[in-house]
């Protein structure tokens, strides 16, 4: 059997094909998959079947990605083996994890989110600017390509865990749709089109994209999701290559839910977690029409207010240039090249504390304080502390109100190869260099209220007197600034950073035998300021008259600050090297096993700057680059079997992690190390009309050294031993019927050990008839059986009122939808 040869390369994942493999006709559905004829254009060097490669990887095709309807890109994510993707804050503000690999921050640390092959963002946890916000999966998207393992450390930068790549429909075949969906139980309202088509023989284009409102799965009374995109490519072929310019435009608000307030009995062995009175975690939100704009102080300190309905809101207007040419002899030169305008905004009701109303009131006025209403039609009344909300409770929130000036990006990817043959075999090198540039400028400007823990979009904001009837918030604002946090984290990042990497592979082909090894050397730099109410940097609380009233009242006492005048520099440069070595071999031609051991690293980027990582004197590296940079070793063997409709993989692996982290609020360092060893199960089965496919994965993992001594030997937090994921669908020519599951065990809240986040099961069904030719119609059920699940909480133990601050999946929310193809 002649093998395609492998390739363990670059940064961008991205296909090195001929132009007659297009993205959108390659064969990628369930069909495809089973029978293991599907080409992998991600990380190889031409395209190639998933057993000819000494890397893991899955695909999930457009038919599926329009089955599932998941909600979010991080959703989507979810159905990929090895994969743990905490999808319950909404269209944005994922935790991505793979393989052990912990969840130390938010957002996806380990992993790159890419669009056609190139990062949407150089790093993937920039603190209230993760890579999914800016993501949206769409019916402009041909696949998703998800390669996990060490080999992703020299793919690309910043990625030793895995590069999940969303690739675009470029319109070599003619067709096209446009889809109508409203939800049945909740409020949406959608609209999707794409279509693409040759135009002569040598140029196609392509054009896709949706736009959504609607109040969302969760009431929060009003209009918070708002919004949608556009996506165009159009691509030139000649002999012997093709240039292809391609352009996006992004421009979405969303809410983004954070942890929120729930009941929490038994024990922490064995909790029972359960809605507030008033308060579904899976339908509500703190979110409501009744909380006033933020008044603040802002990145110049200058008044200004801030639509909290806002939510997440994100803006992207991008443009790219690809282009391959043969030059002759065997000589191909690739460039991709993409520029991203991307900024927004981060807000959301963050609660500091939640409990018994008067408690509450009194920890802020003192013995004997009083409630009033501060909004809502109650407002100016005075509220029964025993009753207030229906539940008796009220909750201390700090809004993360952030502001992303710019999250600008800039990458281009250059690369040679050449396949040279060996008599009885052939090899293939490939080298490049990859360049970024990744800016991150952001205001923190954070405000504190006080808020009923309602439901339904009712909660407002309420005052607080003290014995003596004085006032000691404003329009329920406690504190312009972070004062449920001890008055920190009024920052300001500008800062830019460079990443460079020259790398280089050679895999060479032996009959039935691929040996590849890989190399990249990471380095770059990082130059700016960085200004905060932190320690080290100045006096970060003030006062201001907000009201213009000339009285400085309690809360404009604690006016949130800048420094401006204590900003400090960020002035360092770093370097880490990584490489990969693998080998595939064929027993048969449906069997093959493979291996592979790597190392690889990560630059923290803004993680790191408030940190002892960087000097507060010169911005530089005191003690080398071991505080901005983590490290990641990995090792994993497999077994890939398709034959008859049936596939089969299995990869068992081994990861060691080394990180220096920051906790945002209060501020605290961590220098922690984990090791973590499982199996990855991946499998498809097509019989008729019928299809299956599914994967598992199972994990032991482990802290194996930290600051903190006590967890020494603990599992990570929210690590569960299994999760998995599952697919079950019936095709004929008038319908469609599917359902999918996600699942995962339990897994403790935090490090300590203490507290567990139950298992949970989230199901999924689809439907869709076709009753005439090109028309569908749909229904699409997300969490079925409206089923409870937490993907994390702020406390380690149950503490003595019993209410924990966790976050929720979703519960039931049912869509319809007619599509006419074209």
């Amino acid at each position: 059997m002649k093998l395609r040869t492998a390739l363990c390369a670059s940064v961008a994942l991205w296909s090195l094909a001929s132009p007659a493999l297009a993205q959108d006709e390659v064969a990628t559905d369930a069909a495809a998959e089973a029978e293991g004829s599907e080409i992998i254009v991600t990380a190889v060097a031409r395209g190639q079947n998933r057993i000819e490669s000494s890397v893991s990887v899955s695909t999930i095709g457009a038919d599926a990605i329009t089955n599932l309807g998941a909600p979010s890109s991080a959703d989507l994510i979810r159905q990929i083996p090895g994969i743990r993707s905490e999808a319950s804050g909404g269209e944005g503000n994922a935790n991505i994890a793979v393989r052990g690999i912990p969840v130390s921050t938010g957002g996806a640390r380990y992993i790159q989110l890419q669009e056609d092959g190139l990062p949407i963002l150089e790093f993937g946890d920039i603190i209230f600017g993760n890579a999914d916000n800016f993501l949206r999966a769409d019916r402009s998207v041909a696949r998703v390509e998800a390669v996990r393992g060490g080999s992703a450390s020299t793919f690309a930068s910043n990625a030793p865990g895995a590069v999940i790549n969303f690739i675009s429909k470029t319109g070599e075949t003619e067709g096209g749709a446009i889809q109508g969906s409203v939800g049945l139980d909740f409020e949406s309202y959608r609209l999707d089109f794409d279509y693409g088509a040759p135009i002569g023989d040598d140029l196609s284009f392509h054009i896709g994209g949706f736009y959504r409102t609607g109040e969302g799965p969760r009431d929060i009374g009003y209009n918070g999701y708002d919004g949608g995109q556009i996506k165009a490519n159009i691509t030139k072929r000649f002999d012997g290559g093709y240039v292809r310019l391609s352009a996006k435009y992004l421009d979405d608000k969303t809410p983004t839910i954070l942890p929120q307030p729930v009941f929490v009995g038994g024990t922490n062995a064995n909790p029972d977690y359960n809605a507030i009175p008033g308060f579904n975690p899976r339908t509500d939100a703190l979110y409501s029409p009744f909380l006033t704009p933020q008044v603040t102080l802002d990145g110049n300190n200058n008044p200004a207010s801030y639509d909290f309905r806002d939510g997440l809101s994100v803006k992207s207007l991008a443009f790219g240039i690809e282009s391959e040419i043969d030059v002759g002899s065997g000589w191909t030169l690739t460039n991709r090249f993409r520029f991203a305008d991307n900024s927004g905004s981060f807000q959301s009701p963050f609660p500091a504390s939640a409990g018994a109303a008067q408690g509450i009131a009194n920890g802020i006025g003192g013995a004997g304080s009083s409630i009033v209403f501060a909004s809502g039609p109650n407002a100016g009344q005075t509220a029964n502390a025993a009753t207030i909300g229906g539940n008796g409770l009220l909750t201390n929130v700090v809004v993360f109100n952030t502001r992303l000036n710019s999250l600008d990006n800039v990458t281009n990817d250059f690369r040679v190869n050449k396949t040279f043959d060996m008599g009885g075999g052939s090899a293939n090198f490939t080298t490049g260099f990859y360049l970024s540039r990744q800016d991150i400028n952001t205001d923190w400007l954070w405000t504190s209220h006080v808020q009923t823990v309602q439901g339904d979009g009712q909660a407002v904001l309420v005052d607080i007197r003290n014995a003596a009837g004085q006032l000691v918030t404003q329009n329920g604002t406690v504190g312009f600034g972070a004062t449920f946090f001890g008055n920190c984290c009024r920052r300001n990042y500008d800062v830019a950073y460079s990443t460079y990497a020259p790398f280089a592979s050679l895999s060479f082909e032996l009959d039935r035998l691929t040996l590849d090894a890989s190399i990249r050397y990471d380095f770059g730099d990082a130059s700016g300021t960085i200004t905060g109410s932190d320690s080290g940097f100045g006096i970060g609380v003030g006062r201001f008259d907000f009201n213009n009233n000339g009285t400085i009242s309690t809360a404009e006492a604690q006016t949130g600050v800048l420094p401006l005048g204590s900003a400090r520099p960020v002035n360092y440069s770093f370097n880490y090297f990584s490489f990969s070595l693998g080998a595939n071999y064929l027993l048969t031609d449906d069997l093959g096993i493979f291996a592979r051991y790597s190392q690889g690293g990560r630059h923290t980027a803004d993680r790191s700057l408030f940190s002892p990582a960087v000097s507060t004197t010169d911005g530089s590296l005191p003690g080398g680059d071991a505080g901005v940079v983590a490290r990641v070793d990995q090792l994993e063997a497999g077994v890939k079997y398709q034959s008859n409709g049936l596939s089969l993989y299995a990869t068992g692996f081994f990861a060691k992690t080394a990180e220096t982290n920051v906790e945002l609020a209060p501020l605290e360092l961590f220098d922690t190390e984990y090791e973590a060893f499982g199996i990855e199960l991946e499998g498809a089965y097509r019989t008729g009309n019928f299809t299956f496919s599914g994967g598992a994965t199972w994990t032991d993992a482990q802290i194996k050294d930290a600051l903190d001594l006590t967890t020494i030997g603990n599992k990570p937090r929210r690590q569960a031993d299994l999760v998995y994921q599952a697919t079950a669908q019936y095709d004929t020519d008038a319908f469609t019927l599917g359902a999918n599951i996600v699942g995962t065990t339990d897994s403790f809240t935090q490090d300590s050990n203490q507290l567990k986040l139950p298992a949970f099961a989230q199901v999924n069904a689809f439907l869709a008839f076709r009753p005439i030719d090109r028309v569908e119609v749909g229904l699409n059920a997300q969490n079925l059986f409206n089923a409870a699940g937490f993907t994390e909480a702020e406390e380690g133990s149950i503490p003595a009122n019993g209410i924990v601050r966790a976050r929720s999946i979703a519960g039931r929310t049912v869509l319809a939808s007619v599509r006419f193809d074209f």
